[in-house]
């Protein structure tokens, strides 16, 4: 019998790629349809035309003022960075779930923010995700303890244990979505899966 040879990189990268822009898009999907309380895109969009008179969207102009109010100095792109532990030895689809739950966690921490115009450029710029290495658990919580220093969402999943590892395990780590400088300083320095 012959065993299967280990998953590359690249095949792990795109699983993830995959899992968190299905993920993203139903997200996205369930927002604008009112699943995630408040209401629907379209009655939103309706209000703002009775309330005032002109577009019924914000300008991106609009949105740069109101992130450069969280984050002085970056009106660039936003992304989602996912920090995988490599040290855990989970399978493509293992990690792509877990990854998916770290998209949500941040996605559902950026709903609850009253002002969520790092949200919405995130959504309106193509909802970027990069999935990155990381060795160990201690990692993973240096990484969350700078990125919460710095202002930005973080959260670290840990796994149930009903499949291929340890119950508690952290797993991923979900950072953002922030503008691009802000989460390098903290992940510009790790590997991409």
């Amino acid at each position: 019998m012959q065993a299967n040879p280990p998953p590359s990189t690249a095949s792990i990268a795109i699983a993830c790629a995959l899992v968190a822009g299905v993920t993203g898009y139903f997200l996205g999907q369930a927002k604008s349809l009112g699943l995630f309380g408040g209401s629907p895109v379209s009655e939103s969009r309706e209000r703002k035309g009775d309330e005032a008179e002109g577009s019924d969207e914000s300008s991106d102009d609009e949105d740069a003022g109101e992130l450069s109010s969280d984050f002085p100095g970056h009106s660039e792109e936003c992304k989602l960075v996912l920090v995988v532990r490599t040290d855990l030895g989970m399978t493509k689809g293992k990690i792509g779930a877990q990854c998916g739950h770290a998209t949500l966690a941040c996605y559902k921490h950026h709903l609850r923010t009253p002002n969520n115009a790092i949200l919405r450029r995130w959504e309106r710029m193509g909802q970027t995700k990069v999935a990155l290495q990381a060795k160990s658990e201690e990692e993973l919580e240096i990484l969350k303890a700078t990125a919460m220093s710095l202002g930005l969402a973080a959260h670290i999943i840990h796994d149930a244990g009903r499949t291929q590892i340890a119950s508690g395990s952290a797993t991923v780590l979900g950072i953002g979505p922030a503008p691009k400088g802000v989460i390098d300083q903290v992940t510009g320095h790790l590997k991409l899966l």
